[in-house]
């Protein structure tokens, strides 16, 4: 590296997943950034890197994020996988380590569908909503 280039940092995996289980319940209760940050305080760029992970939430900002958002504390390290927070890039720097099925539950994507499915209400329906969607994906797989 050269003596005078800038080195990026890089957010800390845990800040990145408690970032993303924030975002991931605001967009679920249809909440802005914007709205957020008005309620905690702050700009909507400022919620914008708490998402990100770009800026640690303390303490007491995230029991004021889990009393807004309706969900304990504990909400934001669900599904933590731990392990991975200690994994490491070839140069020391830490990543963070996600799978396919986090990163689309994550997106707005798996967080419109999954409220979506979550609001049909008949069990039947959704079985054959599971169904289709299942017949749909082994069609596209065999082409």
């Amino acid at each position: 590296m050269e003596p005078n280039a800038v080195k990026k940092k890089i957010p800390n995996p845990a800040d990145v997943h408690v970032g993303t289980r924030i975002r991931m319940r605001r967009m679920i209760l249809g909440i802005s950034q914007e709205k957020l940050g008005t309620v905690l305080g702050v700009t909507f760029q400022q919620v914008q890197k708490y998402e990100k992970g770009a800026t640690r939430v303390g303490a007491g900002r995230l029991l004021e994020i889990a009393n807004y958002l309706g969900v304990p504390v504990s909400y934001f390290f669900e599904t933590a996988v731990f392990e991975a927070l200690e994994a490491r890039g070839p140069n020391g720097e830490m990543i963070a380590v996600t799978n396919e099925f986090d990163q689309f539950v994550r997106s707005s994507e798996g967080i419109k569908l999954n409220s979506a499915f979550l609001g049909i209400n008949d069990p039947a329906v959704r079985r054959h909503l599971l169904d289709l969607v299942v017949s749909m994906s082994r069609t596209g797989q065999d082409s």
